[in-house]
């Protein structure tokens, strides 16, 4: 039987709703921003483990990534074979212990604080069991204490963000374990001015990048980890029976995959510049000081680092593949694809209503006033989760939630242009009268290349894909406030171009400027060389953006479709 059972999904989700929180006020140790969005990708194994908690254990070490996720998963691979209360605080000690043991250079003031704060209390926890104000008072205590025990943290005047991870994860699982249900208590309040990084911290720069690889090692993994941490900065590593999951800091990937191939068999790598990421970080708008804030949902094509940008906050449906799960907006085009062109079942799924609803409730407490930009009624139930919430618990009308009939990249447009106007509007009336407008307007049209996808979803019979690829035909559809309705066929790309370009050319000389979004699948290349140009001939003032579709889209439509959304700029946009 799973001790934890529904507790690791609670846990969970609140982690994943205040991720962006913890990538805005990540600053050690280096401030590239993706705390939150590492820890989501990292425990995403444990947000449905009820009846396979071993499997869930197993898949943490391949699901690891960056520093916090690879600590964490140190930590709960021993935690969470706990079998009952008697046990945690055992387990606790030798998941802590693995923590600390994984880092080179482990120190105070990160999520081992949390950890240690939480061995501590699980000690001394009497025989009537666990008592959930205790808990959550001394990792509170470990959390606040992270300001003063690390110089980023104490300049940047925030909490250490992995630490603030783990006491949200930990606060939402003891209080579902001990079934000591008490009024919810926001994050905001409880860590009230650490939660904003000073406006004079600046986040050092940096040439190096950061290396995810597992390796085979040849000798014993325990003197192989002792060389490793020698080979850069901020090594973490986590040895197990598949080898050790290796994350570490260095200038030069290649030596570094050199060396480690010396030591054993590098069966995976990645490497990624964290130059660029601490640059974006220190550019981006969190919408703090916008009238309104901006939700939308990750249907619309709106990739996760371009939302960030313009303080949009996100709201993830979930991309199965096989026993994994990753939230849409952290899989990639090029993860997708090729599974689905191998004949890997790839399915999608709803994040539950109870995530849905911590983030409506999370985005009021730090925002204030929150537009939510809504998938259309008639693709989810997303509008009515949110209405019935509205109902419930916003009686002073600070959530307001707009059925925008759209999805892909028409809900991209809309979400995009309202975003830009929050920044420069003085009343949230303007914000709320322009996204109405674009729901009226913004238009998209969707190139589909192959029917089989939509068959396998169910979206059409058989027999009409088998006629439709038969005679090589591709319909072009367009996602309006009723459903998807077809608005012509073509044969080929060349008649796919055509279409686009005389849906444009009905704009060319207009006084007003378009916002145009192409998107892509598995044919970045092409639309980038091909479309582009295309459009900006057509279009010579038009501001055009390439970004990847929708993957709740991709999965039901496939590779090689792609589409083009777009809508008249208004002032401020």
């Amino acid at each position: 039987m799973n001790f934890f059972g529904p507790s690791c999904t609670a846990a969970y989700e609140s982690l994943a709703v205040w991720a962006d929180l913890l990538d805005r006020i990540n600053v050690f140790p280096v401030a590239d921003g993706d705390t939150g969005t590492n820890l989501r990708i990292s425990l995403a194994p444990l947000r449905d483990c009820n009846g396979d908690m071993a499997g869930a254990i197993t898949r943490l070490s391949r699901c690891a990534s960056g520093n916090s996720g690879n600590i964490a998963a140190a930590f709960f691979r021993e935690f969470l074979t706990a079998d009952g209360v008697g046990d945690l605080a055992r387990q606790a000690v030798i998941g802590r212990d693995r923590a600390w043991g994984a880092i080179a250079e482990p120190c105070a003031g990160t999520m081992l604080g949390v950890f240690d704060a939480l061995c501590s209390v699980l000690k001394t926890a009497d025989s009537k069991g666990l008592d959930f104000s205790s808990i959550r008072r001394l990792l509170q205590e470990a959390v606040l204490a992270t300001v003063h025990q690390l110089p980023d943290l104490e300049r940047a005047g925030v909490v250490d963000s992995g630490a603030l991870g783990m006491f949200i994860f930990f606060d939402a699982l003891f209080q579902q374990l001990t079934g000591q249900q008490q009024c919810s208590c926001p994050v905001t309040d409880l860590f009230f001015g650490k939660l904003q990084i000073s406006p004079a911290f600046i986040g050092q720069t940096t040439d190096d990048y950061c290396v995810e690889a597992l390796l085979l090692a040849k000798e014993q993994q325990a003197d192989v980890m002792k060389q490793i941490a020698r080979l850069g900065d901020s090594a973490v590593m986590v040895s197990d029976s598949s080898g050790i999951k290796v994350h570490i800091h260095t200038p030069d990937p290649e030596k570094l995959r050199q060396d480690l191939s010396c030591l054993g068999e590098v069966v995976d790598w990645s490497d990624e510049a964290m130059g660029p990421m601490i640059e974006e970080e220190s550019r981006r708008g969190g919408g703090l000081g916008n009238v309104i804030c901006i939700m939308s949902d990750a249907a619309g094509s709106l990739p996760r680092e371009v939302a960030r940008q313009y303080g949009i906050t996100l709201l993830d449906s979930y991309i199965l593949v096989g026993d994994q799960a990753r939230p849409e907006s952290l899989f990639s085009p090029e993860q997708l694809y090729p599974l689905m062109q191998n004949g890997v079942r790839v399915t999608t799924a709803q994040a539950s209503t109870h995530e849905r609803h911590l983030h409506y409730q999370a985005a009021c407490q730090q925002f204030g006033k929150v537009l939510y930009l809504c998938v259309g009624s008639a693709f989810t139930g997303n509008y009515f989760t949110a209405r019935a919430w509205q109902t419930e618990n916003d009686p002073d009308g600070r959530f307001l939630v707009l059925d925008t009939g759209a999805a892909s990249g028409r809900l991209a447009v809309i979400a995009l242009l309202t975003a830009r106007c929050a920044e420069q509007a003085a009343a949230a009336e303007e914000v709320i009268a322009l996204a109405k407008s674009l729901v009226e307007h913004a238009e998209e049209y969707i190139f589909l290349y192959e029917l089989k996808y939509l068959v396998a979803g169910g979206r059409v019979s058989k027999t009409k894909a088998f006629f439709g690829d038969l005679l090589h035909m591709k319909p072009v559809i367009s996602p309006i406030s009723s459903g998807v309705r077809k608005v012509g066929v073509v044969k080929n790309r060349r008649e796919q171009l055509a279409f686009a370009l005389d849906k444009l050319g009905s704009y060319a000389g207009n006084s007003k400027k378009l916002f145009v979004l192409l998107q892509y699948s598995d044919n970045r290349e092409w639309l980038q060389e091909v479309v582009m140009d295309l459009v900006r001939q057509c279009l010579p003032d038009a501001e055009i953006q390439l970004v990847p579709l929708s993957l709740t889209s991709g999965v039901h439509m496939g590779p090689g479709t792609w589409a083009m959304a777009f809508a008249e700029k208004g002032a401020g946009c």
